[in-house]
């Protein structure tokens, strides 16, 4: 069977992986605002920009490392912040 080579991996997982990042964290901050706290709409992270969201240990080195590894590859994005004091019924809303 073909194996890819480490250029070809890195091409047909980085688009859709930060585009799956991106939408996930302006997911985030869109429930936010929903729910009565606007920080996340103040700070610009509700923009699908996906350099907005990108932590640079989460997203590029420790993926990297682990597909150089050959393992199971996994990563985070920056998280949306939010102000629990701006949520209309911050307890429930949190969860949500």
């Amino acid at each position: 069977m073909f194996e890819f080579s480490l250029v070809q991996k890195i091409i047909i997982w980085a688009i859709p992986v930060l585009f799956a990042i991106t939408v996930h964290e302006v997911a985030h901050g869109w429930v936010a605002l929903k729910l009565g706290d606007r920080t996340a709409q103040m700070l610009g992270r509700l923009t699908l920009n996906p350099f907005k969201h990108i932590d640079p240990i989460g997203t590029v080195l420790v993926p990297g490392l682990l597909l150089l590894l050959g393992g199971f590859v996994f990563g985070w994005a920056k998280p949306v912040p939010v102000s629990y004091q701006n949520l209309r019924q911050p307890k429930r809303d949190m969860a949500w």
